[in-house]
């Protein structure tokens, strides 16, 4: 089973089931000299793993996570960084009805059509419980970005029919995490939660979507064609379990706009360089950054894990029946899926500067030369 690995030069190899022993990463091409411990990834961990509130799976999950190689004293060394994070409250005997009983829309037929197994528990490598090892991989390409001034943020600016107005790159830095749904509107964020509760005591689920941004974008990253910064920012977003659309400035609103209102004229910048009036763009032009924002949105379909009566068949006995889907499930998704899109922001980014040589792929200080014993990253003397 290929499709494991993302990234060219920033690579994530990740391995690990929903209720395995355990979720795994390794992370290939950190420069050395990054100042990381476990409490770096711990955090953004914290902000994904389950049971945080009334509208996420109650599943119990601490995601800790384990640093076990790439690092020495508090930084890295430029070898693969290895990160392990623990299942500990797995059920799997609620899945054992649906082993040859396929659940609506999820990937239990297409996984055993195609392998003629699968690791049925919680849904196994199809489950959005393997996003945990893209966060972990994200927090680090995140401490890279923070020593290169680029921020990124993401919030949920849809649930169902409920959507949020715009709000600016600051709002989202000072809401996003002030409440459960992730929503740097308040007042729509309380529509939200009403909307998420609603469904939820109906037994139902309901979809959404994120609105990400990201600041200080180096012009000139990504490529024509397959290799374009919007194609693989795509792959990224697109990846994420749920998902169902992605679109970058306009998006798809670019189908109602004449040529004439889209483009943007030139003019020269302070520093007298050339840069687009506006930025309706997304910040990616020809598929290359443009030196502006680069912002737009992600959507999820509603969860699958539904308690309402559905009809599925069993290709072992040849039955129709009626199932229920049990077990402890989100009833809408984009609230844990924020610091999933910013960590594939984080990833994206990083990997396309590397591409870029806007970062040392073997220093984070920029040194180079023969090796100096009395070197170590970071210290007064090697500022």
């Amino acid at each position: 089973m290929n499709g494991n690995r993302f990234g060219r030069l920033f690579q994530v190899t990740t391995y690990g089931e929903s209720h395995g022993d355990a979720m795994g990463v390794t992370v290939s091409g950190c420069p050395a000299g990054l100042e990381l411990d476990a409490d770096d990834v711990q955090k953004e961990l914290d902000r994904r793993k389950p049971g945080q509130s009334m509208i996420t799976t109650s599943r119990g999950e601490p995601d800790a996570v384990v640093l076990n190689s790439g690092t020495q004293d508090g930084y890295t060394t430029g070898t693969p960084i290895g990160m392990v994070i623990e299942n500990k409250d797995a059920r799997s005997g609620k899945y054992e009805p649906y082993v040859t009983a396929p659940r609506p829309s999820h990937g239990d037929f297409t996984y055993s059509a195609k392998f003629g197994t699968r690791n049925w528990g919680g849904g196994g490598r199809s489950s959005a419980r393997e996003t945990v090892n893209w966060v972990a991989a994200g927090a680090i390409a995140g401490k890279i970005l923070d020593e290169h001034d680029v921020q990124v943020k993401a919030h949920v600016n849809q649930i169902g029919d409920v959507e949020a107005p715009p709000v600016t790159f600051e709002e989202m830095l000072e809401h996003t995490e002030e409440n459960d749904v992730r929503c740097a509107h308040p007042e729509t964020a309380d529509r939200m939660m009403k909307k998420i509760e609603q469904y939820q005591k109906e037994g139902d689920s309901i979809g959404g979507s994120i609105y990400f941004e990201t600041r200080g974008v180096p012009r000139g990253l990504g490529a024509p064609r397959f290799d374009s910064f919007s194609a693989r920012l795509g792959q990224a977003m697109m990846a994420i379990p749920a998902t169902t659309g992605f679109e970058f400035g306009l998006g798809r609103e670019a189908r109602e706009w004449t040529g004439k209102d889209r483009n943007e004229d030139w003019t020269f910048s302070e520093e007298g360089d050339p840069v687009p009036v506006g930025n309706k763009h997304g910040g990616i032009q020809g598929g290359i950054t443009t030196g502006q924002p680069v912002f737009g949105e992600v959507t999820w379909h509603a969860p699958t894990s539904i308690p309402k009566e559905q009809k599925t068949v069993d290709w072992e006995t040849g039955e129709e029946k009626d199932i229920q889907v049990v077990g402890r499930h989100d009833p809408v998704l984009p609230p844990r899926a924020v610091p999933v899109v910013e960590a594939m922001l984080n990833l994206t980014v990083v990997d396309f500067m590397l591409l870029g040589g806007h970062i040392n792929p073997d220093r984070m200080d920029g040194q180079v030369g023969q090796y100096d014993t009395d070197y170590h990253p970071r210290s007064p003397d090697n500022e």
